[in-house]
C-alpha cells in the first residue's frame, strides 16, 4: 500500500516535498517512482529511483526536483524546487521492478497510491 502526501498550493517560484509511504512490502527492493496526470491527458513519468539508488528523471523537472528514498522509513520523497503553474496536477507515486529500459513506462508499475494534488499559482 502507497500513501502519498504533500501536496498543497504554492506559488510559482517556491517549493514543495511529497512523500510517499510505503507498507506491506520489501520497498527496499522496489523502484520507486512519480507519475502526474492531468485532466484528460495521459499519465506521465515524473521521476524515480531505483532499489540501488539509481536516479531518472523526465526533462521537464530535471534540475528542479530530486527523488530520494529512506530505506528505514520505507518512504520515497519528491522535493520541487523552481515550480512553475506547468507543474500543476495530481502526483501519484508507484512501485515496481520494471528493467531499465522500461523505467519510465507507466505499465512497469504494478502498486499506486491515490495521488496529491499540487497546484502552482502564477
Amino acid at each position: 500500500q502507497l500513501l502519498a502526501s504533500g501536496g498543497g498550493l504554492v506559488q510559482a517560484g517556491g517549493s514543495l516535498r511529497l512523500s510517499c509511504a510505503a507498507s506491506g512490502g520489501t520497498f527496499s527492493k522496489y523502484t520507486m517512482a512519480w507519475f502526474r496526470q492531468a485532466p484528460g491527458k495521459e499519465r506521465e513519468f515524473v521521476a524515480a529511483i531505483s532499489w540501488t539508488g539509481t536516479t531518472y528523471y523526465a526533462d521537464s523537472v530535471k534540475g528542479r526536483f530530486t527523488i530520494s528514498r529512506d530505506n528505514v522509513k520505507n518512504t520515497v520523497y519528491l522535493q520541487m524546487n523552481s515550480l512553475k503553474p506547468e507543474d500543476t496536477t495530481v502526483y501519484y507515486c508507484a512501485a515496481g521492478r520494471p528493467i531499465t529500459s522500461a523505467m519510465l513506462r507507466k505499465e512497469s508499475y504494478a502498486n499506486w497510491g491515490r495521488g496529491t494534488l499540487v497546484t502552482v499559482s502564477s
